[in-house]
């Protein structure tokens, strides 16, 4: 048998371990209040109908919004003043009930070099405070502590440690004392090193103060509309921070949903086994 000459073929062949970077979806998961959540249930179960032979079969339906749990935001999902990225007319782009500009069928598969930005071990802490405004000096710190910068068409993950609440829907949504996230001059740094997406481990990426809730979300201006960044929510770094990795292939497949303005995702980081 001849062996293959395709290096990225050989990487694999030669050991990958591959690290989860999401959260997985179940019913009752935290979910913004802008939001329709999660739900899944059986609606055929083994012994419902048992065919001939003896064999059975069950399966569920699955309700969610676009933007809940681990997900990608396409460059439809937020508008200023009328405008999605590129200029494009938003009221005119969503006519008929989809968007004909900025679907979600456009999201790219992404294959591309990712880089972990730990905001919570830079502050020495395993999550960081309520509120916590993520600013670009602290991304500038964790990439000095990791000896890694995102560069043009990387992948840049901020680790609040805000995942480690995940399992209590009341204290990750946090509404009265807020929740840790980018601030308008870390979109600004990410956007200016040529970052093709970002994500974070809370619901809303960027910074919500206390009691604010997602009334305004500046972050996403930033980096949707005015840059055309990719942002992914709800992700779970806390594998890959504990792993001391820093530095990896990210991966990700988004749904095709035609004329969508986001996607649930599964992110992985693939690292030599």
């Amino acid at each position: 048998m001849t062996q293959t000459t395709d290096p990225l073929l050989a990487a694999v062949a030669g050991g990958v371990r591959l690290i989860e970077l999401g959260q997985p979806f179940f019913t009752g998961m935290p979910c913004s209040p802008n939001h329709p959540g999660f739900r899944m249930t059986l609606i055929r179960r083994h012994g419902d109908m048992e065919r001939p032979d003896g064999g059975s079969a069950a399966n569920e339906i699955i309700v969610t919004g676009g933007h809940v749990g681990t997900h990608i935001d396409a460059l439809s999902h937020v508008s200023h003043c009328g405008k999605l990225h590129g200029d494009v007319d938003a009221a005119e782009a969503q006519l008929g009930g989809v968007f004909k500009e900025h679907g979600a069928e456009n999201l790219p598969g992404l294959l591309r070099r990712g880089v972990l930005l730990d905001v919570a071990a830079v502050h020495g802490v395993p999550t960081l405070p309520p509120g916590h405004g993520v600013t670009a000096a602290d991304l500038e710190a964790a990439a000095k502590r990791a000896g890694v910068e995102p560069g043009q068409g990387d992948v840049a993950l901020i680790r609040t440690g805000w995942a480690r609440n995940f399992g209590d829907p009341e204290a990750y949504m946090s509404k009265a004392e807020g929740v840790p996230g980018a601030t308008v001059d870390a979109a600004e740094w990410l956007a200016a090193r040529g970052i093709v997406a970002t994500g974070a481990d809370t619901t809303a990426y960027e910074q919500i103060p206390a009691g604010a809730g997602h009334a305004v979300l500046p972050v996403h201006r930033v980096l949707l509309v005015e840059n055309g960044i990719y942002i992914m929510e709800h992700l779970d770094l806390e594998d890959i921070a504990e792993a001391g990795i820093h530095e990896f292939v990210f991966v990700l497949a988004p749904l095709r949903i035609k004329g969508g303005t986001g996607s649930p995702v599964r992110p992985l980081a693939a690292v030599s086994a």
